[in-house]
This record gives structure tokens, sequence and C-alpha cells, in this order.
């Protein structure tokens, strides 16, 4: 069993920056890619980022690439989430979560275990 909690969260002016975080517990946190994803009022949870197991490779969504930057520390069991120009569509519940094995993983069901979640809005 892992435990996730999100934290970082607020509200923000468009073009501003956050940072969120994944503190885990539970079971062995590196050999596990991780993956960041949202959901907006009345909109599937979609994918917006995942680090490999040992950090050495990522994979964004398009509407992100550019602006966020997924990052894990490994020794402290943290995943994090750097959002930079945030927009307005960016507003959502932010999850973070961790896969099924290694490798880069994209659509939820590809996750096991998830975090409660934490509101990001970005205002214009």
């Amino acid at each position: 069993q892992v435990h996730l909690v999100e934290s970082g969260g607020g509200l923000v002016q468009a073009g501003g920056s956050l940072r969120l975080s994944c503190a885990t517990s539970g079971r062995t946190f590196s050999p596990y890619a991780m993956g960041w994803f949202r959901q907006a009022p009345g909109k599937e949870r979609e994918f917006v980022a995942a680090i490999y197991w040992n950090g050495g490779r990522t994979y964004y969504a398009d509407p992100v690439k550019g602006r966020f930057a997924i990052s894990r520390d490994n020794a402290e069991r943290t995943v994090y989430l750097q959002m930079n120009s945030l927009k307005p569509e960016d507003t959502a519940v932010y999850y973070c979560a961790v896969a099924r094995g290694m490798l880069l993983m994209t659509t939820p069901a590809q996750y096991d275990y998830w975090g409660q979640g934490t509101q990001v809005t970005v205002s214009s």
C-alpha cells in the first residue's frame, strides 16, 4: 500500500507559478514511475506529466510542454511539479499517482495509487 499527499496548490494570477509536491509513504517508492494528472469540473481526468523511475526521462502532455517540469527525489520519496506561465485553463484539481511499473505511462488506468488532490486556480 502507498499513501500519497499532494500540497502546494492555491490561487494564482495568469502568468504566475506554483510548485506542487507529492509526498509518499508505505511501499518502496523508487522502482516506480510517477505521474501528475488533473481534473477540471465537468471534465475527465487528464494526463499532465510523468517521470521515469530514476528520473532519467520525463514526458508531458502537449498543453503543458515548455511550461511545467516534473522531478523527483527518491531519497525524500517526493515528486514535484513546477508550473510556470500558468493559464486560466490550467485550473483543476491536480493529482499525483504511482504507476504500475518503471516506464512512463499516460493513462489513469496504468496507475495504482492516487493522492487526494490539490486545487489549482488560475485567475485571468
